[in-house]
């Protein structure tokens, strides 16, 4: 069968800061093509609707699939379905990804007819089975699969994340893929789920907390076929077992791999196992992404993230010390008032680190979903993108953005912009000199997509599709919100991992 896999637009602050490779969307399309069937991949975030309608109507596909790890995407989605509905009324049209996972019969609900199913879970175990139900009857046996019709089996989780790999040869532009000044970057993975239960994320829930490992041998091959110089790590936390990144790290030695890097972890990670991360900046560790969430107690607290201010503060030295650039990620709160704002901007210039800002957002599959739902001021898709307040802000709305960008603002200023230009001239000629022009581009564009008037234009614009609440009852068992279920919960992050 001939099979189209789409990747939606770019959200806001990936307008300026990072561009990824759609890993998980290249591991789905290996998935169908070992299936036997003929792929091809449209990634919305370097091409344009009109390339997707060009390539509908060349490659006439007979099944065709979105993904969807954003709600911010859903709308676009949902539109784009139609109108192939429109030039191939038999074409298959499915949804699949992180986010519609825990939406998934709202969706089809507000699709009327655009949209065929949703596939909840993980795709790769899903996509044999779903394309020959599509071509041989059988739908509502496919794992994980939801059609107006009801529910199927249970998603499956895949048994090993060593395969499929992911088809990047499939990619057209993948030069336009980079993560600040790792340009271009490619994306791997090296474990899938996290262990932690944080009140403001999803990813424990959509995994049923199980956390899986590729094998060392595996992750290094995949690592030395990437043709990109540069690569981030994807792992929601990096190095949760340090005998795991030393283990891949002694692969990578062995086959003299040689890249720059980009991850995620936690303070307590990097604290505990700072020897692992020492060693990875002799393979090219230069950045690291961290996830303070908050400046003080109260806040760490809030969001469960079972770390103190003592110990972030104390991962920002260890880093500095190893000659990893850090950025920090904050949670907004929309509860903050003018002299929060100052507080946080004074921090953000007292430290050599990037201080990014994140607005908290109540996630469909969040614990706050369930406590802040009630709350939202809107349930329009587009705006839970993290860049925008959906629930009542202490400040008057207009005034909480002219803060929220003055504090952006702030940080721009430090980082980017002409200053960061003239400090980083070497590595900007060297990117323009090979044709790579999104470093460049990111330290001048702040002020064209960072402004509260489209912030609060944004806010105006018409709504056709909106999130659904959740019903109105407690979750005793935090099992409930799980997508997977195989696994058996366990008592927090020092628990083994599941899985292989």
């Amino acid at each position: 069968m001939r099979v189209l896999l789409v990747h939606p637009s770019a959200l806001m602050y990936s307008e300026i800061f990072l561009r990824l490779e759609p890993l998980g969307l290249e591991r789905v399309a290996a998935a169908a093509r070992d299936a036997g069937h003929q792929v091809q991949v449209v990634d919305l975030q370097v091409l344009r609707h009109r390339d997707l309608r060009r390539l509908v109507h060349s490659f006439r596909p007979q099944v065709l699939g979105f993904s969807l790890n954003y709600l911010a995407n859903i709308p676009e989605a949902i539109d784009l379905s139609r109108a192939v509905k429109q030039a191939l009324p038999g074409c298959f049209v499915f949804f699949g990804g992180h986010s519609v996972s825990f939406v998934a019969d709202d969706v089809l609900r507000q699709a009327q007819g655009a949209v065929d199913a949703v596939v909840r879970g993980e795709g790769e175990p899903a996509m044999a089975p779903l394309l020959e139900a599509v071509r041989d009857g059988g739908l509502q046996e496919v794992p994980g699969i939801v059609t107006t019709a009801g529910h199927g089996p249970p998603p499956r989780l895949l048994h090993s994340i060593d395969g499929p790999r992911p088809a990047r040869d499939l990619m057209r532009h993948r030069r336009r893929y980079f993560i600040g000044e790792l340009d271009p970057c490619a994306s791997i993975e090296f474990t899938r789920g996290c262990p932690w239960d944080c009140s403001f994320c999803s990813a424990w829930t959509f995994y049923g907390r199980s956390y899986r490992k590729a094998s060392p041998q595996a992750a290094a091959e995949e690592l030395a076929s990437i043709a990109e110089p540069n690569v981030f790590i994807v792992d929601d936390v990096a190095f949760i077992r340090p005998e795991h990144g030393n283990d891949i790290a002694a692969e990578l030695e062995r086959r003299r791999v040689r890249k720059q890097y980009y991850l995620e972890t936690r303070a307590d990670v990097l604290l505990r196992h700072t020897e692992v991360f020492e060693r990875w900046t002799r393979l090219g560790l230069r950045y690291m992404f961290l996830g303070m969430e908050a400046l003080d107690a109260e806040g760490l607290d809030l969001f469960r993230k079972r770390v103190n201010p003592d110990d972030n503060f104390r991962a920002l030295e260890t880093a500095r010390r190893l000659g990893i650039n850090v950025a920090i990620n904050l949670i907004v709160d929309p509860a903050w008032d003018t002299e929060r704002f100052r507080l946080v901007r004074e921090f953000a210039l007292s430290v050599p680190e990037i201080v990014h800002l994140t607005v908290m957002t109540p996630y469909p599959g969040t614990e706050i979903w369930h406590t802040e739902s009630r709350r939202l001021t809107t349930r329009d898709y587009r705006l839970f993108d993290i860049q925008h307040a959906v629930v009542p802000t202490t400040l008057p709305l207009n005034r909480f953005y002219e803060e929220l960008v003055r504090t952006q603002a702030v940080i721009n200023r430090k980082h980017l912009g002409v200053r960061t230009a003239f400090g980083a001239a070497r590595i900007l000629a060297d990117r323009l000199a090979h044709g790579q022009t999104n470093f460049a581009r990111m330290l001048w564009k702040f002020n064209s997509v960072y402004n509260p008037q489209r912030q609060l234009a944004d806010h105006r614009r018409p709504v056709r599709y909106e999130l659904p609440l959740p019903p109105q009852v407690p979750v005793g068992d935090r099992r409930e919100l799980y997508i997977h279920t195989r696994q058996s919960p366990r008592s927090g992050p020092s628990a083994s991992p599941a899985g292989g």
